[in-house]
């Protein structure tokens, strides 16, 4: 027994050192000089250097596609938060006629390759003028993280035993209130869950920012690409910029680790 504990604490060393090492990796390589950076063999012992944060903060555009990527992001999550959790609930308590045929085209747009409609979206925009906006990112990524929203959270309020609200409703209230105070609450982790992956979704999000933007709105993964030019790749000042654009996510999902856990496996309730 014990030797099969040790067997096993041994095979999760593996996978954590498979895992981590690309994110030491990066990390390591924000702190080499251009020399080191691109050295081979690979520099392991060196003398860390901050200055490659220095150049990517205060003599490039990061500060303000950093800004970009958060309110795109934030916005487009409270929306889809705000118009899918109430749709989710609609679609998991009611029927009525076409439910099959609604669900499925508002996954579809959710499956839909982003290079088939791509086209599209930028001559509608470009129409209407409205190309390296903010809004006209919102409005693609709100397309498709709104059926993500509603389809997780169906789930979720699956679980929530309906036999719950017909108490409530029973005692006076209304569905709203019902919705409100019961549903609401114990879909909470899925709530969490889904706002988490929204916005780690817009906060990523590359194809769409790099062919609607150009400078004004540009979003920092379109940024952080920008590194690699024809007279070759800024591998340190790059690694640099994938490090701190690291941080929200992050911070985000230590905050929130709890319930996005929760939400994750175990559904609405236990």
């Amino acid at each position: 027994m014990k030797k099969n504990k040790w067997i096993l604490y041994i095979l999760i060393g593996i996978l954590l050192v498979f895992f981590l090492f690309p994110v030491y990796w990066i990390v390591t390589m924000s702190l080499k000089t251009r020399i080191q950076a691109i050295s081979i063999p690979p520099v392991w012992f060196f003398k860390p250097l901050l200055s490659n944060y220095g150049k990517v903060l205060f003599e490039s555009d990061f500060p303000r596609n950093f800004l970009n990527s958060f309110i795109i992001s934030i916005v487009t999550v409270f929306l889809s938060v705000i118009l899918g959790t109430p749709a989710a609930y609609a679609l998991s308590r009611y029927n009525f006629r076409r439910k099959g045929d609604l669900m499925f085209w508002i996954l579809s747009t959710r499956f839909a390759p982003p290079i088939a409609v791509i086209i599209p979206f930028f001559l509608l925009f470009r129409d209407l003028k409205m190309l390296d906006s903010h809004i006209t990112l919102i409005i693609v990524y709100l397309t498709f993280n709104l059926s993500f929203v509603i389809w997780l959270m169906r789930g979720f309020f699956n679980e929530v035993p309906q036999e719950l609200e017909e108490a409530a409703l029973v005692d006076g209230t209304t569905d709203l209130g019902a919705f409100v105070r019961i549903a609401f609450p114990l879909a909470a982790p899925g709530i969490v869950a889904s706002t988490i992956l929204s916005f780690l979704f817009s906060w990523n999000e590359f194809f769409f920012a790099l062919i609607l933007t150009r400078k004004v709105a540009q979003t920092l993964p379109v940024a952080i690409s920008g590194y690699i030019g024809f007279m070759g790749i800024e591998w340190e000042n790059m690694s640099a910029a994938a490090v701190m654009a690291s941080l929200p996510i992050l911070v985000l999902a230590m905050i929130v680790q709890k319930y996005l856990v929760r939400g994750l496996t175990l559904g609405a309730i236990k």
